[in-house]
């Protein structure tokens, strides 16, 4: 499994994390994602990116997909290197793949969401908000902050506004945000 939490590999299974009670019966469901889930994380990253590079006319969509996958792969090589520790989820609806939460528990003081993303068809429905306030809630219970890195123009930032989540601290086009129980 990528994120390395398998009793085959001698660590102990990570806490488990739940489908918030709202999304279950629109049937979402969530398991760990493994290395048959790459060729679905890559197209949902090629979908999270696609509109960003229709601004550069001279490639054409043929350089634009490699661009994009080479993207990918850099992106799953930084994460499975650096986010060893961390819950790699993938998000069904009715068996099929929409979405992926990465989430390091381990992060200092603070449960760090390190990547909640869907497909454009399961975007807008709230998902994210209920697995965010979910993360929320388990925060809240050991006394946590939550944290997640954003780009300044990513349309969730407004999500994570309205979720009570406030702007930390900006590293280029990133935004460090976080969620702090009241």
């Amino acid at each position: 499994m990528a994120d390395g939490a398998t009793a085959a590999s001698g660590m102990p299974e990570r806490r488990p994390f739940a489908v918030p009670a709202v999304l279950v019966g629109q049937g979402i469901t969530l398991r760990r994602q493994t290395e048959e889930d790459v060729p679905f994380l890559c197209r949902l990253y090629v979908s999270l990116r696609w509109e960003e590079v229709q601004r550069v006319p001279q490639w054409n969509d043929e350089i634009r997909l490699a661009f994009l996958e080479d993207q990918y792969s850099k992106q799953h090589h930084h994460y499975t290197t650096h986010y060893t520790r961390s819950d790699f989820f993938i998000v069904e609806r009715n068996g099929e793949p929409v979405g992926r939460l990465l989430l390091d528990r381990g992060h200092h003081s603070d449960l760090r969401v390190v990547d909640i993303a869907f497909l454009p068809e399961a975007r807008g429905k709230s998902f994210g908000t209920a697995f965010l306030t979910a993360v929320q809630e388990e925060a809240l219970a050991e006394g946590k902050k939550v944290s997640i890195h954003v780009e300044q123009e990513n349309p969730a930032k407004r999500l994570y506004a309205r979720l009570g989540f406030r702007d930390i601290s900006q590293t280029g086009p990133y935004w460090l945000m976080e969620w702090a129980p009241a």
